[in-house]
């Protein structure tokens, strides 16, 4: 079992590297991992003032992908996504 903080940064390859060390077998090529993305979309039908919701959005829109934050080979990866309209 691997635990992480909230000032933690998780990195599955660390992860995957200590569970070897300790004899499981896994090879990290050969394993697809499946993350959720949401979109921000600043055309909702809500009361926020177009410019809020603009606000709201911009640190998703700047933030790093999940695919960099858990150290996961890009090409290793499915993104599902959903877009939600503030």
């Amino acid at each position: 079992m691997a635990r992480f903080g909230f000032i933690e940064t998780p990195r599955i390859s660390q992860v995957i590297a200590l569970c070897q060390a300790q004899g499981l077998d896994f090879d990290l090529m050969s394993t697809t991992f499946v993350l959720g993305r949401e979109t921000l979309l600043p055309t909702g039908g809500s009361h926020m003032a177009r410019w809020r919701k603009r606000l709201y959005g911009f640190p998703a829109r700047n933030a790093p992908s999940a695919t960099a934050y858990f150290d996961i080979p890009p090409n290793r990866v499915i993104e599902l996504g959903a877009q939600i309209e503030l």
